[in-house]
């Protein structure tokens, strides 16, 4: 076999010297861009007011022309009047890019994305007071009191965009609930067992009576709405954070991730429950509660949730799905599955619920069986097809969470006290659960320590508590607050936090330690 012949090198191809100079040119160019879109978003910032009043380029714009500002501030209302949408596109624009590199960072460090972006929101929510004043954010996230009388244009009321972010997050919440019910069915909820039936029972009990305890403890002032409401916040359970863990280490097979499993899906009915009776009782007033307006608010929850449960079945799923089967068109299965959704969630607030007990009802009664046919036409899974959604709208509901987390209230040594205090009942009201395990020889310790994290479901409920409004005296007049001040809405958020880090490492612990013992034992 000969020598080998070298191949002909392609003129269009670089010399290693030619290389060279092209990497350094394409270093240069990188440098110029990235100077390039600085200066192209220091303009558009100037250009939309975004920049502090006491900036340079103001100081020295106002003083040359002392007429420009005000040209300036009414070209650029005119521009806004027009187009209200403009500023919500920047505000989905901040919160996307930045809520998937917090969830990245936290991900690479092996803790849950929905605490990336919970923190980028509390960093958006606080840029004034982390920057020393640039109040650039705040008509983003902030949604200001409204003004009464109404002013003559009233259209920076309607088309707030703070309120219009809030809304997307709202939808984001209830389509967050619809997707944690369609991971499980009604038939498995029946199924869990015995074991995963009382984890759930005494994980509901134990932290809605500590939780109480604590509010009366330490904010014996703000009332008994308050610690009820406390009380129904430990209550929550994230299935997905827990399930996410247990994936990740391998384990979901084992008997005690059954359990917690079981018991998680069982936990977030009975929350949910809990929460529609405590919301119930606190719009009625103390006024007006009584043994029968407790029992009328208790039949409600159930008899929804049992009525969509065993009707929602025959009544509208199936014929919905049914007749969609029928028609052409793209987007058909995810069109059905957002009417059953919102559908369910509207229904709930007819009879004084939260819209999220209805969509997570919708998603509970839904199952691959009734929408094969339209599955098969679209060759995608329902969870799949509405993956792109929750991608849009679910990390707008967390990164608002955060901004609404005032760091200002930190400066209160009580509120430190509150969060510290909830997190430690947290923890320690979760592991009453392990009782509720029967079988021998299972790590009833790791069943305990799966029900801590309150993730997703914890915000959801600390969030209604924020929305919820009951008469107050304060200082004599009866006015209305919230019942979830923004002092105790920190202090729970933390408490969220804290128990969905704690949660993986424990567990992991956990789980190891159950399996090396049980080697030993199997050696011996």
């Amino acid at each position: 076999m000969g020598p080998r012949q070298q191949q002909p090198r392609n003129q269009f191809l670089p010399t290693a010297a030619g290389r060279g100079q092209l990497g350094r040119s394409s270093g240069h160019g990188k440098r110029w861009l990235v100077w390039f879109l600085v200066l192209f978003g220091f303009g558009i910032f100037h250009d939309l007011r975004l920049l502090p009043a006491g900036s340079p380029v103001n100081e020295v714009q106002a003083a040359s022309d002392p007429t420009a500002h005000d040209d300036q501030h009414q070209d650029h209302a005119e521009h806004e009047h027009t187009n209200p949408v403009t500023p919500v596109l920047l505000a989905i624009v901040l919160i996307l890019f930045l809520a998937k590199i917090g969830g990245d960072l936290f991900d690479r460090i092996g803790l849950p994305a929905v605490l990336g972006e919970l923190t980028v929101g509390i960093i958006l929510g606080n840029f004034a007071l982390l920057t020393g004043g640039w109040e650039i954010l705040e008509p983003l996230f902030q949604i200001p009191e409204t003004p009464l009388p109404l002013p003559d244009d009233p259209t920076e009321v309607f088309f707030n965009t703070a309120a219009i972010v809030k809304i997307l997050a709202g939808i984001g919440v209830i389509l967050l609930l619809f997707e944690v019910g369609l991971e499980s069915t009604v038939c498995e909820m029946l199924s869990v067992g015995v074991s995963s039936l009382l984890v759930a029972v005494y994980g509901v009990m134990a932290p809605m009576a500590l939780g109480w305890l604590v509010g009366w403890w330490l904010i014996r002032e703000q009332g008994w709405e308050v610690h009820a409401f406390l009380g129904a916040t430990l209550c929550a359970t994230s299935v997905g954070i827990t399930a996410r863990v247990l994936k990740d280490l391998g384990r979901s097979q084992q008997h005690e991730s059954q359990i917690i499993l079981g018991a998680a899906v069982i936990d977030d009915v009975l929350g949910l429950v809990i929460l529609s009776v405590v919301s119930g009782v606190i719009s009625q007033g103390a006024e007006n509660f009584s043994v029968l307006t407790l029992i009328v608010i208790v039949a409600k929850a159930f008899g929804f949730l049992f009525g969509a449960m065993l009707l929602g079945t025959v009544l509208i799923t199936r014929p919905l799905f049914k007749a969609a089967s029928y028609l052409r068109g793209h987007g058909m299965l995810v069109a059905v599955a957002m009417v059953i959704c919102f559908g369910f969630s509207w229904l709930a607030t007819l009879v004084q619920l939260e819209p999220i007990v209805g969509a997570f009802a919708a998603g509970l009664i839904l199952e691959k069986i009734h929408y094969r046919e339209l599955g098969d036409k679209a060759d995608f899974e329902l969870e799949d097809a509405l993956a792109p959604l929750s991608a849009l709208l679910v990390p707008i509901f967390f990164v608002q969470m955060g901004t609404q987390v005032d760091l200002e209230s930190f400066q209160d040594p009580q509120v430190w006290g509150l969060a510290a205090t909830l997190t430690v009942v947290a923890i320690l009201s979760k592991q009453v659960c392990s009782f509720g395990v029967r079988e021998k020889g299972l790590n009833k310790i790791s069943v305990g320590l799966g029900m801590i994290p309150r993730g997703e479901v914890g915000l959801i409920f600390a969030e209604v508590g924020r929305s919820l409004k009951f008469n107050q005296i304060v200082d004599g007049q009866l006015v209305q607050v919230s019942v979830i001040d923004p002092d105790t809405f920190s202090a729970v958020v933390v408490m969220v936090i804290i128990t969905t880090m704690v949660t993986p490492p424990l567990l992991k612990w956990s789980l190891t330690r159950g399996s090396s013992a049980a080697e030993v034992e199997d050696d011996g």
